[in-house]
């Protein structure tokens, strides 16, 4: 307790941007410029580490000390030791004064809650901030030594995790793509008979009928999606008096039907619950199909194995009705082989899903033990 209130009482307090040296800036790369392959690394303000490559020495940032990397709108922290190109507009480079090590610094910021203004810039705020520190230099590398070891630990604790993780993915798609790409024709007792078609020969591909941008509403009765978003937040919102009329005039997805989004994140998919909705056309389809030839769920779950060969639209991918309707079908004659089939994926699935929530908590865990550890370091509790 004794060595606590020492350190304590040794540590200095200083605005952030008090304790940084000005820095001069280099020519900054637009996103859309960025190459895939080149000589120099760039640096921006997303989450990977780096973000692409460019070929021009007059553009380099030379770091004769490390530095930190702020991401002005995304808050995102990075500590940089080696020479790089900045990357768009959102790039702060953060250069502490002598009396402050760099890396020492870095995990400082990485213990703030720094408020979230969306998108807008954050430097504003961070700024200000109060950085504490030991005035000892050599009890901020122990510090940082101590954060390495244990951030090492957790970030191969969270590598394992998200293997696990992965793999349960891995195994459940595998096994879905076996059934689908591997089924039963044999003849003879005891072996249930499949057959193949089209999609379009077993039912018909549907959509609502369009709703237009003056008829959605930002606060209103029934929510609208106009991709597929489904559970998420609606896109908009239209009236109760549109939504009825529409429904009853033109198609509209039964309860069970599987609707699937043909533009953007091609082939999400979900079982409709019946809760009033809208859907938008050609963004959110459906097969009308007959369930005497294949059962709902069945075709809930073909959709999870389908490779979706999509088009390349004039902005996002697109699934058109005529590349739907021919993609092939594999299916038991019999709805009982189909049931069965059914209840063994969904068990999986289910189980899948557990796995997921367990790896799910694990990780959120071990972020709370870093923000945890972190807490302990800056209040000289370590």
């Amino acid at each position: 307790m004794k060595r606590l209130k020492k350190m304590k009482n040794n540590w200095k307090s200083i605005l952030l941007k008090d304790c940084l040296y000005k820095v001069v800036y280099t020519n900054k790369v637009q996103r859309k410029d960025f190459l895939e392959i080149g000589e120099f690394p760039i640096v921006s303000q997303e989450s990977d580490f780096i973000n692409g490559y460019w070929n021009d020495s007059a553009d380099v940032f030379h770091v004769k000390t490390p530095v930190v990397i702020f991401g002005d709108h995304t808050q995102v922290l990075k500590y940089v030791d080696f020479d790089f190109v900045l990357g768009a507009d959102g790039v702060k480079i953060l250069q502490p004064k002598q009396n402050i090590d760099v890396r020492y610094l870095y995990y400082f910021l990485q213990s703030i809650d720094l408020k979230s203004l969306g998108y807008a810039r954050h430097y504003r705020l961070l700024k200000d901030v109060v950085v504490r520190y030991p005035e000892d230099f050599s009890e901020q590398r122990q510090i940082v030594k101590i954060l390495d070891e244990v951030f090492e630990e957790v970030a191969k604790a969270k590598e394992n995790v998200e293997k696990n993780l992965k793999n349960s993915k891995d195994l459940f798609e595998s096994y879905l793509q076996s059934v689908f790409e591997k089924p039963a024709f044999a003849k003879g007792s005891g072996v249930a008979q499949w057959e193949k078609k089209r999609l379009g020969d077993i039912g018909k591909v549907s959509m609502c009928k369009r709703i237009f941008k003056e008829q959605t509403l930002t606060v209103g009765d029934i929510p609208f999606y106009k991709i597929g978003t489904f559970g998420k937040r609606p896109n908009a919102y239209i009236s109760n008096k549109i939504y009825n009329e529409y429904r009853n005039k033109f198609s509209f997805p039964k309860k069970g039907s599987i609707l699937l989004s043909a533009s953007g994140t091609i082939g999400r998919r979900v079982k409709y619950d019946g809760e009033p909705a809208y859907f938008q056309d050609s963004n959110i389809v459906w097969i009308d199909n007959d369930e005497k030839q294949v059962l709902d769920e069945y075709l809930y779950h073909f959709y999870g194995a389908c490779k979706w060969n999509a088009t390349k639209g004039a902005t996002i991918p697109r699934l058109y009705n005529d590349n739907l309707k021919q993609i092939e079908i594999a299916f038991p004659k019999s709805l009982a082989e189909q049931k069965a089939i059914i209840k063994k994926l969904d068990a999986l699935s289910a189980k899948t899903k557990k796995l997921e929530g367990i790896y799910a908590k694990k990780l959120a865990d071990l972020e709370e033990l870093k923000k945890s550890v972190l807490r302990k370091a800056f209040a000289g509790e370590l």
